[in-house]
């Protein structure tokens, strides 16, 4: 379940036609990235930015149905406010020279998260993302924009449990469904739980990101930065995805 780096002895080719439907990443390193070379922090997620555009079309490309990114968690308010104030701007920046060309390759924008708390101009990028790419049919770019886990995962009982409280939902109907319907995720349906989680950087955590959906996808952590992280690297994680046996808590077929 868990790698550091792909086995690609003997070369494995990559097989299309066992492209993961959906690709969750935590692109994690611009920080460092930026330090290795005696820049700014923010110079990495400057960078960092221009590598989503990039991944973004390679998945696009190779046939990924949803794309979600690690953008902002609730956590990373505590990072110094001149940090904070620039990632605030990454979104307008992003979108502003990118729904073009996500229009133009049939990509629709989600985003899951809280956005209210985001700045306004923040907010309202956001929002004519959406409805400007509202019309695609093809993969699906989902931010997790001001998201946590654990957040999500209260607000859900929270909803079941004034369900239940008005009488709309018995507790003894409450299944996996139940909860999955009421999580941020949900509208992407069956798509909602994602096939293979990348983390780039070398860090090997969850860090709070779609602890339920995740139950049983494949892990791939890779020691390179997000800002370095291209499509062949994506190709080279799908790789090792395919070389994974998956039996959902089941036994392997021989």
């Amino acid at each position: 379940m868990f790698s550091k780096k792909a086995d690609l002895s003997n070369n494995p080719k990559l097989d299309t036609e066992r492209i993961p439907a959906h690709i969750a990443i935590i692109m994690d390193g611009n920080g460092r990235w930026a330090q290795a070379r005696h820049l700014p922090r923010v110079a990495g997620h400057k960078q960092g930015m221009q590598t989503v555009k990039t991944v973004t079309m390679a998945a696009s490309d190779l046939g990924v149905k949803v794309l979600t990114l690690y953008a902002f968690s609730t956590e990373n308010w505590k990072r110094p406010n001149d940090e904070v104030s620039y990632l605030m701007q990454l979104p307008i920046r992003f979108f502003k020279t990118f729904v073009p060309d996500l229009v133009a390759h049939n990509v629709r924008v989600m985003v899951m998260g809280d956005i209210s708390r985001l700045p306004g101009a923040t907010q309202q990028a956001v929002k004519d993302a959406i409805t400007d790419t509202s019309k695609c049919t093809g993969m699906i770019l989902n931010f997790a924009l001001n998201y946590g886990s654990r957040d999500e995962i209260v607000r859900a009982v929270k909803s079941i449990a004034t369900e239940v409280q008005t009488g709309q939902l018995s507790p003894n109907n409450i299944t996996e469904q139940t909860v999955s319907d009421h999580l941020m995720s949900s509208p992407l349906g069956s798509l909602a739980d994602p096939d293979l989680l990348i983390r780039t950087s070398g860090e090997e955590r969850i860090s709070n990101f779609l602890l339920w959906q995740i139950a049983y996808s494949e892990f791939v952590f890779t020691d390179t930065y997000w800002p370095d992280f291209d499509g062949q690297a994506l190709q080279k994680a799908i790789i090792e995805f395919q070389g994974r046996h998956r039996r959902f808590g089941g036994l392997k077929n021989n």
